[in-house]
């Protein structure tokens, strides 16, 4: 039989209407849950003076954000010396400065109708090797390093919550080192088959270093990321190696989505580690590369001609990286430093059917629009079908006189000069979008993409 713990006396096996007022209530409450039960909380505020450990199968909920806070004790303070954390050195990594805990190997947990703040402690949530977790209805708030912070976690959904401040940067137990290590809103190690949406990422701190990211991850696989606005330091850092089949779409990304590292091993079976698409993309700095088997389409890149410093996309590595790279039916407005720019040799580029226009920039900008290693086999480039419109100042296509060796076709080239480096010769191909661009994307769909302009929805009161 399910049990439904609302107050002190229902450990003992009794219950009463009124959900859990006070915090050796909740404390007693999760000591005592077996799989299947639910804790209510009143709205109030919980101050723990250790973490709140949580069985399989257990529902934590609040009366709503804002109303039902989480926070700790003014007598407890987590260990600053620990971060950052050692990120895959479990025996080393210090469990004890987070909030909530699910129990390791821990299943269908869900904790919703909170708020969840330090400033204290190192997040709100650690999980370990645990499965069909559910967050949802939450504000994280405030922390250390990592709002939700995961190991191993497996079908997974987070969902519908509001992350604010909820990291910093961190080197030998100091905060803000330029240098450091980063936290993150949601922080996850080796996730499999979760979901991640509709969720805010806000930063209101303005130190260049006390900043966070809003999805860190390492290992990501079959995972969805899609309809979350996020505008923290990175939107999106998963970098390392092992990433399959992770799909990041209908996002607002006010920074930069960072997926390098050794171009990030050999492309799996479905031939995608990364589908990222129908995203409205803010920062010149877009997309932080190099990996193999990535497709970037349908996305809109929105760029300010004052903040012009970024390439959208970028990768100072060193090491060759087989490809490929599939990137079309992109709209791209105002690409700062260019379009590409690759440091390392790369192979199996193909880029079609985009609409790229170009205006002065702040810095006067005069670099090729794409820009490779002269390594790099360019027997495998193709660029074919776009349309890339240099207005008001001529910029070159390449960078180089290699990267002319690639097969350029059928592109409609206006203000483009460097055009004796290449033959572009006509098709009867459709040159430009395939299909015209409209899409909603950021939480609840609040921003419409229409071509090349953006409505956002007006909050209702």
């Amino acid at each position: 039989m399910k049990q439904h713990i609302i107050c002190m006396l229902a450990i003992s096996g009794s219950a009463f209407a009124a959900p859990i007022k006070t915090t050796e209530a909740l404390v007693a409450a999760a000591q005592a849950t077996t799989e299947g039960s639910t804790i209510e909380l009143a709205a109030g505020t919980y101050a723990l003076s250790q973490p709140l450990d949580l069985n399989s199968g257990v529902k934590l909920k609040g009366a709503g954000i804002g109303k039902t806070i989480i926070t700790n004790a003014e007598t407890w303070r987590a260990n600053p010396a620990t971060l950052p954390d050692p990120e895959t050195n479990l025996e080393k990594f210090d469990r004890s400065g987070y909030l909530i805990r699910c129990k390791d190997n821990a299943k269908n947990i869900s904790i919703s109708g909170l708020t969840i703040t330090g400033p204290q402690m190192h997040g709100a949530i650690f999980g370990m090797s645990n499965e069909r977790l559910n967050f949802y209805d939450l504000r994280i708030e405030n922390f250390m390093y990592s709002g939700i912070r995961t190991y191993g976690m497996k079908q997974v959904k987070i969902h519908d919550c509001t992350f604010v401040d909820a990291g910093q940067r961190w080197e030998n137990g100091k905060p803000g080192i330029k240098g450091g290590i980063t936290g993150g809103g949601i922080f996850a190690i080796w996730m499999s088959d979760t979901e991640i949406w509709n969720n805010r990422f806000l930063v209101t701190k303005t130190a260049p270093n006390e900043h966070y990211y809003g999805i860190k991850g390492r290992e990501g696989r079959r995972c969805h990321i899609h309809h979350n606005t996020i505008e923290a330091g990175f939107s999106i850092e998963m970098p390392f190696e092992g990433d399959q089949d992770v799909e990041i779409d209908h996002n607002i990304l006010r920074t930069a989505v960072s997926i390098p590292k050794f171009a990030g091993g050999p492309v799996p079976a479905s031939g995608r580690t990364f589908h990222i698409h129908h995203n409205y993309f803010q920062d010149s700095y877009s997309v932080e590369f190099v990996r193999n088997g990535v497709e970037i389409d349908h996305n809109l890149f929105d760029f300010d001609v004052k903040k012009d410093g970024g390439n959208l996309i970028s990768s100072f590595g060193h090491a060759p990286a087989t490809g490929p790279c599939l990137f079309h039916n992109n709209l791209v407005s105002n690409p700062g430093r260019g379009v590409m720019w690759m440091n390392e040799p790369y192979a199996k580029l193909t880029v079609r059917n985009n609409h790229i226009i170009t205006r002065p920039t702040v810095e006067n900008r005069m670099d090729g629009l794409f820009g490779f290693n002269e390594k790099s086999d360019f027997g495998t480039f193709r660029f074919e079908n776009n349309i890339i419109e240099c207005i008001g100042k001529d910029r070159p296509l390449f960078r180089n006189d290699a990267s002319g060796k690639s097969t350029v076709i059928n592109n409609r080239l206006s203000g483009v000069s460097d055009l004796a480096r290449y033959e572009n010769d006509p098709s009867k191909a459709v040159i430009g979008l395939e299909a015209p661009l409209k899409f909603n994307c950021g939480v609840n769909d609040e921003m419409t993409v229409d071509g090349w302009k953006t409505q956002v929805k007006v909050a209702e009161k």
